[in-house]
């Protein structure tokens, strides 16, 4: 009989260093299923070792966490490897799938592997958790009917301006949100290129720190960013995790 493949989720950033921060974004029994696996599949071993840690500290580990096995999944695995990854659930034992922040397979390099486990039969169960796109939509007050992840726009100036300009567009044709993310210190210059490329009345959300003490969440039109901008009234967002978010009339 095989193992289930948990898709187990992290937080979105360190809650704080009380032991309650942590129930606020991970369900009490989503950790108490997370300390009886000793198998995860991660994109990092050592913050995977601190979130275990942490989740040690509510619910006793089902071993020491130093032998506590974690394979790790990064934009760097080689497809081919992938088997080798489910071999210990073949072999019947539960294995959790982690992400770096958030929920596993979105925006994330685990899809693959959970794909290959339906093909091999294995049981695949997601568990709740914090989204950082799903927060961003409830909360910027755009269309949360029809919206669309685009992940990372062009680091190419010119491309991005045409990229931009191209989703603009179908934002406004089919009424959908368009979401996106970026590396944390191009955050500024993102958020330039959203004021002086769209219309003046596209709706723009910048959601930063989703979950955390520190979260600041703004939607505002084009205009009104640039003129923030301008003035240097623009929030810091350098460094600091922001989904963004686009809506057209």
């Amino acid at each position: 009989m095989t193992g289930i493949l948990y898709l187990i989720p992290n937080t979105l950033g360190t809650p704080g260093s009380d032991e309650l921060s942590l129930d606020l974004v991970i369900p009490e029994e989503i950790q108490a299923i997370t300390s009886r696996l000793d198998y995860f599949i991660a994109e990092n071993a050592k913050t995977t070792r601190a979130h275990l840690k942490r989740i040690g500290s509510r619910h006793p580990l089902c071993k020491p966490i130093q032998e506590i096995q974690i394979s790790e999944l990064n934009v760097n695995t080689d497809a081919k490897s992938l088997p080798l990854l489910l071999a210990p659930l073949h072999a019947g034992r539960n294995g959790g799938l982690i992400s770096e922040a958030g929920v596993p397979a979105v925006a994330d390099p685990g899809a693959n592997l959970v794909r290959l486990a339906h093909a091999k039969g294995i049981t695949v169960r997601p568990l709740v958790g914090p989204s950082s796109l799903l927060l961003a939509v409830m909360a910027s007050g755009l269309n949360g009917q029809s919206f669309a992840f685009n992940g990372y726009l062009p680091t190419d100036a010119g491309q991005r301006t045409k990229r931009i300009r191209f989703l603009e567009e179908r934002s406004r044709q089919e009424k959908q949100t368009q979401l996106f993310i970026e590396t944390p210190y191009r955050n500024s210059a993102l958020i330039e290129a959203f004021a002086t490329t769209c219309q003046p009345s596209t709706l723009i959300c910048c959601a930063t720190d989703l979950s955390l003490p520190s979260e600041l969440i703004r939607t505002q039109t084009a205009a009104n960013w640039k003129s923030d901008i301008a003035t240097g009234k623009i929030e810091v967002l350098h460094k600091r995790p922001t989904v963004f978010l686009m809506l057209a009339p």
